[in-house]
């Protein structure tokens, strides 16, 4: 049996990255944060608010976040209560504080301004290794290696013949990522952003759209017969009935109404009291929510 593992003999590293960029070219999304113009600032707010959310819930919020908040100093100078109003149903709603705590440390430590090294950019709350190496690239135009879930994916079916990357980055991954950026920091940004958008337009996880993609005849997965993913079971996340749902719900109560909310009001948030407690006693740990006057509850302060 052929090693699926191996990109088949026809297999060249400048090749595919002359075919992909060629490709971003023509079909590139013209995304707000993508535009010349657009501040190291808001290609940071983008990158967080993008984590597991799909880009057309996350437009119209970052274009409302740019017009409130279009510096970090604008951010920092806001009330947590209003930041996560402001951040309406993206969810995973933590991020909406930490982009607030990134602002504040970037007034307190960096004249307000975006750093342009990843190292630097890590230290900041909520930027992990994903983000800083997008923001060192797509805003600063650094050469770096930036992977995300639809990079994985595209290299994993069109190098390793694999339908499916392993359930976390792995170092070979990673290599293998790198070893493929251009040399050039120009081209290397845009290659990034290229094969991240082949992944999220027609090398997708579910359906691939493979009569479209720009490296169909040197793709080791479809050179392999398009085998099935071998490794452990796919599930996707679970919303209905979870504590995500529920937490949710109460945060969206909350934006809905001024001031402090009863928490019988907050009881239509799940049809399981318990679960329900359960959820308001995790958002006031997370600072997403506090108590206020006996059994009341707001957004903080």
């Amino acid at each position: 049996m052929p090693d699926r593992r191996r990109a088949p003999a026809a297999f060249s590293p400048a090749l595919l990255r002359e075919r992909v960029l060629d490709w971003y070219a023509v079909n590139a999304r013209a995304l707000p944060w993508r535009d010349p113009s657009c501040s190291p600032w808001g290609v940071l707010v983008s990158e967080v608010m993008s984590h597991q959310t799909p880009v057309a819930r996350v437009e119209p919020v970052w274009h409302e976040w740019m017009r409130r908040w279009p510096t970090p100093t604008h951010l920092a100078a806001e009330s947590p209560g209003e930041v996560v109003r402001a951040w309406g149903r993206l969810g995973y709603p933590r991020r909406a504080l930490r982009l607030r705590e990134a602002a504040a440390v970037l007034v307190e430590r960096h004249a307000g301004a975006v750093p342009d090294d990843e190292p630097t950019l890590r230290a900041l709350p909520g930027v992990g290794a994903y983000t800083a190496a997008a923001v060192a690239a797509f805003a600063f135009g650094r050469r770096t290696t930036v992977v995300d879930t639809n990079v994985r994916r595209v290299l994993a079916r069109a190098v390793r013949g694999d339908a499916h990357a392993a359930p976390a980055l792995t170092v070979g991954e990673s290599a293998l990522a790198a070893s493929l950026v251009p040399d050039d920091a120009a081209t290397s940004a845009t290659w990034n952003v290229a094969v991240m958008e082949l992944g999220a337009l027609v090398c997708q996880a579910r359906a691939p759209r493979c009569d479209a993609c720009p490296v169909l005849d040197v793709c080791a997965w479809v050179a392999a017969g398009r085998p099935a993913h071998e490794g452990p079971p796919r599930r996707g996340q679970a919303w209905h009935g979870t504590d995500r749902q529920v937490r949710g719900a109460v945060l969206q109560l909350l934006r809905e109404r001024p001031g402090a909310v009863a928490r019988d009001a907050l009881a239509t948030s799940g049809p399981d009291p318990v679960q329900v407690d359960r959820c308001i006693a995790s958002l006031v740990e997370d600072g997403l929510l506090e108590p206020h006057g006996g059994d009341r509850y707001r957004l903080p302060r």
